[in-house]
């Protein structure tokens, strides 16, 4: 019994029985404050570590427990510590493990929950580009964004460039392609990319004017059945067609386009119709062109089409339909919002800001732009029609006149008024002209002043001087910044040699409108009248840049530069304005003469001779390029050139006794003989003419010889008697005292003279060579001095037309506000 122990009462035999660890109370986590600590921070999301704590438990996380490890339990709970250490080692919270932690970490171990003292992150892994998925993605890129290049190159005006862009596209998509063979995704090729290369490259082969090329791609995208609505490219090929002006060809594509495009799309339907209107135009086929324009216009009218409904009506001839498609076209819907729109209203500040923003905005100008297109049409139909519709184009004119008035378009009414006075003028009506435009002097000012300006012109055309001066008088009344009545001011100033005012006329003009190019030539001028060089080159200069091809301006500068002094310059121009008219007589014959006095005679020779080719009537050209042949001993080929001056110029003996001295130096004594007593015939009392044909009979022992030498003694005398009675007249004009004295003074005068005379005569026919000696011994100093033989002296270079011109430099020939005329 001593070894019996009796339990005492508080003591449960069975206690403990019912016991379990609350670890594995899964109704109880939520409560559990330490496990929501876990989750909520980045114990709870690391991976589970099985690894080490082989005793897993529920939900298969590896659980730091008795179970699983050989520690006792330290809280009388059963669960485990958090961050308790045990025997020396950190024991794990939890089966996941924290941030920052280890279980083999001992006391005193530095805290590190970033894992700082690890060094810096290994840098990321890139993407290799060596998959075939990156490869086909590499090349999509570089084929995008060379179609990109293409078309911005295009959009700036290097076709070449743009054409290379897109062939590389195209071999670059070629290159896609076989990629994705190769990698076996040849299922998944991009069909958009295909079309839009080829579609480039189709469109820059055009646009290149490689049109074979060009129908080739289109072709190769039409009859692939995979590009969906490939069929409307077929309007891009009959553009081509029309182009190459194969219009069967272009007719029968644009068909196929039509028949291919559905009625849902019927502005698309509209244009290719209006297209092949065009066509049958061009083929003549105006009955087909007008059956495709009435469609139009019944369907969808425009303006464009209208204008072309009207132009087949006047290709045959009929004139009640004429009327009905000017009526028509008149009233074509524009589409656009009236101009009282852009009028700011003074109360409301707001909307003034917003008018304001949009007056100047793209669609107020694409607006301006179709309003200033329609007007055009109308008035040039008007115009077209006018004279066609009834039996004089006044009252054609009238008509429009009257359907323009009842129309949207009331303003043209006045400008068809005016152009009714220009057809006059085209007609050489000027009165009717006149009295057209005069009866705008009581309208507004606009047109006032369109029609004055007219009148201004008028009358300086015809030189009434002081009534083109009050028309412009009245232009400027009517409208101060009217730029055109501003010239004309200018112009009748000018003609009166007031330059300085003039040049303020221009000047305004020119602060009205910059871009005005007849007050810019004007100013020129008149610079160069007042002598200030320099500022007249200076507005040429910018002139040219206006102008770029004007013949006129570049022969101002060339002119300027030779006043300045500066040759090289002049001539510089000179070869510039030969490329823009190489044709011009007297531009080649300018430039033979600048040469000719730098000393250049072969150049100087060349252009003369083109001067000759395009104008062989110019004498300088002849007189320069006869002198040049015989300075040059060829005696023969100056020949042909005085012959040509001879049937220009039949009255002038020079030319003939040029043409005999010709023959005479190249030897030819017959044939000069021949010509000197054909000139005798035609000039019997040319002194010249007979020495010379005494000369030569001597020399030829000739008969002759003794009436010629008569004949010269004759026509000596009665030169001499006719100088003296001139001399006498005027000394006796000097003097104005005794009639009878000076009569008997000029008698004895007269007498002595002709003594003289005769025994100078004498002397001479003593002087000529005997008939065994050679011709060239007769001196030349035994001719008058009033014919120079072209064979002893050098020819004086003649001015050719262009220098003429140069130093006449008359306004009505060179100044551009003659011909204006206001729009």
């Amino acid at each position: 019994m001593e070894h019996v122990h009796l339990a005492a009462e508080e003591d449960d035999l069975y206690s403990g029985y019912n016991d379990y660890n609350p670890t594995f109370d899964s109704e109880e986590l939520d409560n559990d404050a330490g496990f929501q600590q876990a989750v909520r921070t980045s114990h709870g999301r690391r991976p589970p570590m099985t690894a080490k704590f082989p005793g897993t438990a529920i939900g298969g996380r590896a659980l730091g427990t008795s179970f699983g490890s050989r520690m006792p339990m330290a809280s009388s709970m059963g669960r485990p510590m958090t961050g308790a250490v045990q025997d020396g080692a950190a024991r794990p919270m939890t089966a996941v493990r924290a941030a920052g932690y280890s279980s083999a970490m001992t006391r005193g171990s530095t805290f590190d929950p970033l894992g700082q003292s690890k060094g810096p992150a290994p840098p990321l892994e890139g993407k290799s580009e060596d998959t075939p998925d990156e490869k086909v993605k590499i090349l999509e890129k570089k084929v995008n964004d060379l179609i990109e290049e293409s078309c911005l190159a295009h959009g700036h005006g290097d076709l070449q460039l743009s054409l290379d862009r897109a062939k590389e596209a195209g071999r670059k998509e070629r290159a896609l392609v076989r990629q994705r063979e190769q990698s076996g995704n040849a299922d998944h090729i991009n069909l958009d990319l295909t079309y839009s290369v080829l579609f480039n490259l189709a469109t820059q082969y055009a646009n290149n004017d490689m049109y074979a090329e060009a129908l080739n791609t289109y072709q190769v995208i039409v009859k692939n059945k995979m590009f969906s609505n490939a069929g409307r490219l077929k309007v891009n090929m009959a553009n081509i067609h029309f182009k190459q002006k194969n219009y069967p060809k272009a007719i029968k594509l644009y068909r196929m386009a039509l028949d291919q495009i559905s009625n849902s799309h019927k502005e698309m339907r509209i244009k290719i119709m209006q297209n092949i209107g065009v066509v049958f135009i061009r083929m003549g086929q105006y009955s087909d062109a007008i059956t495709s324009f009435e469609h139009i216009m019944s369907e969808c009218p425009n303006i464009k089409t209208g204008f072309n409904l009207i132009l087949c009506y006047y290709a045959i001839g009929d004139r009640e339909r004429m009327k009905k498609a000017f009526q028509k076209l008149i009233c074509v819907p524009l589409g656009i919002d009236e101009e009282d729109k852009y009028i700011p209203p003074n109360d409301d500040t707001h909307a003034n800001l917003v008018i304001e923003a949009i007056k100047n905005d793209k669609l107020h100008q694409m607006e301006r732009e179709r309003k200033a297109l329609a007007e055009k049409f109308i008035m040039t139909s008007a115009k077209l029609i006018a004279p066609a519709i009834e039996a004089t184009f006044a009252a054609g004119f009238d008509w429009c006149v009257d359907m323009v008035k009842s129309s949207q378009y009331v303003e043209l009414a006045n400008d068809l008024e005016i152009n009714k006075a220009i057809t006059y003028l085209r007609q050489r009506d000027f009165n009717q002209a006149v009295e057209t435009l005069k009866t705008f002097e009581k309208k507004d000012s606009r047109v006032k002043s369109a029609a004055a300006t007219n009148l201004s012109f008028l009358y300086f055309l015809e030189k009434d001087y002081d009534q083109a001066d009050r028309y412009a008088d009245l232009a400027m009344t009517a409208d101060r910044y009217n730029p055109a009545a501003l010239i004309n001011k200018g112009n009748t100033v000018f003609v009166k040699k007031d330059y300085e005012k003039a040049a303020e006329f221009y000047k305004e003009a020119l602060r009205n409108d910059s871009s005005c190019t007849e007050a810019l030539y004007n100013l020129g001028l008149t610079y160069k009248r007042l002598g200030r060089l320099e500022e007249s080159l200076d507005c040429f200069l910018k002139l040219h840049a206006i102008l770029r091809n004007s013949a006129q301006v570049m022969w101002q500068l060339a002119n300027l530069f030779e006043m300045l002094e500066d040759p090289h310059q002049a001539i510089e121009w000179l070869m510039q304005l030969i490329t823009v008219t190489p044709t011009d007589p007297q531009v080649l014959a300018k430039l033979g003469e600048l040469y000719d006095s730098e000393g250049d005679k072969s150049q100087a020779f060349q252009y003369y001779q083109e001067s000759f080719r395009y104008f062989p009537s110019n004498i300088d050209v002849i007189e320069w390029l006869g002198a040049y042949y015989i300075d040059t001993q060829f005696c023969e080929k100056a020949i042909q050139y005085f012959e040509r001056a001879t049937l220009i110029q039949p009255t002038q003996v020079k030319w003939q006794l040029m043409v005999a001295s010709c023959y005479r130096r190249s030897g030819n004594y017959q044939k000069a003989l021949e010509t000197y007593k054909d000139i005798h015939r035609k000039f019997p009392e040319n002194v010249e003419c007979l020495r010379f044909l005494v000369r030569l009979c001597t020399d030829m022992g000739m008969k002759e010889v003794q009436d010629y030498a008569t004949k010269l003694k004759k026509v000596e005398k009665m030169k001499e008697i006719r100088e003296q009675r001139v001399k006498s007249a005027r000394e006796g004009s000097a003097r104005g005292t005794r009639r009878e004295g000076s009569a008997s003074s000029d008698s004895g005068h007269s007498s002595h003279g002709t003594s003289a005379k005769g025994e100078r005569l004498s002397a001479k026919m003593r002087a000529l060579p005997g008939s065994n000696e050679p011709y060239e011994a007769s001196s030349q100093r035994d001719i008058d001095a009033s014919y120079v033989d072209p064979l002893g002296a050098p020819m004086e270079r003649p001015k050719t037309a262009a220098k003429k011109r140069n130093e006449e430099d008359e306004f009505a020939d060179e100044e551009l506000g003659d011909d204006l005329l206001p729009e």
